[in-house]
């Protein structure tokens, strides 16, 4: 991993000379979250993977917010000497990427927002917020065990308990100081990026699972309705995580919209 002025642990894989795509992890993970879907764009693509603000190998700030998140990536950008570039962004990555459109349009060229959340209902934010103060009093440790349960499905866990292992030592590589403060950007800053105005107007395609209980089709739907032209995909039988149970049913259509958007 390479460091931006700002301590941005960041890495380039594949074609230095082709258009840009960036990836934007979710909650409480890394950059390692993306590997599979780094091999699956890199021979066709340069891919920005990074840490964001608070996680991995990247220092915190005081008072994080979206907009904060979002210019993280525009001054990685500008480090990297790049105008701009397609984002695809997991989860709380996903809101990311919809705030930086919104802050700089003409430095998106395309989004794919991957199992991310729109408005929820009163019963859901509830709950978000009460894993929040968990977070904060207990730590990774007290949100890692439920949130597997919501990422894999009980027979993927079950049949892969490396894979849990990983997924498990990333969240709680997370700083117990901090991270409450990057899952309340997650549980409240959904607010900034519903019915964006001016609207968001590029190309985007939004993804889910269908028991993806926290970010459902009825969050993909209404996300997709509110930029024009957006392609929605549902992906049958599979939760949060789909990108690491199920990468191929996920970097196929991402591949294929990528190479559209980016080369019309």
């Amino acid at each position: 991993m390479k460091r931006a002025p700002d301590g941005t642990a960041y890495a380039l894989h594949g074609r230095l000379d082709a258009p840009l795509v960036v990836l934007i992890h979710g909650l409480g993970l890394t950059h390692d979250v993306w590997d599979q879907m780094v091999r699956a764009l890199a021979p066709q693509f340069c891919v920005l993977t990074y840490d964001m603000l608070g996680h991995g190998q990247t220092p915190s700030q005081p008072n994080p917010d979206l907009a904060a998140l979002a210019a993280q990536l525009a001054a990685l950008l500008d480090h990297l000497g790049r105008d701009k570039a397609a984002l695809v962004g997991f989860s709380l990555g996903g809101m990311i990427a919809r705030r930086f459109a919104q802050d700089y349009p003409a430095r998106t060229q395309a989004l794919a927002i991957l199992h991310s959340p729109h408005r929820r209902s009163d019963a859901a934010q509830a709950a978000i917020a009460a894993r929040v103060m968990q977070a904060d009093s207990q730590g990774p440790s007290a949100t890692v065990e439920a949130a597997l349960l919501r990422w894999f499905t009980d027979e993927f866990r079950a049949q892969n308990p490396a894979m849990m292992n990983k997924v498990r030592g990333w969240v709680l590589g997370n700083n117990p100081a901090t991270y409450p403060d990057y899952y309340r950007i997650l549980a409240t800053g959904i607010d900034e990026i519903v019915a964006p105005n001016p609207p968001i107007a590029c190309p985007t395609l939004v993804v889910t699972g269908d028991e993806d209980y926290g970010n459902g089709p009825e969050m993909t739907f209404a996300i997709a309705a509110e930029i024009a032209g957006a392609q929605t995909l549902i992906l049958p039988g599979l939760r949060h995580m789909a990108l690491m149970q199920a990468p191929d049913l996920t970097n196929a259509p991402l591949l294929a919209f990528l190479t559209k958007v980016t080369h019309d």
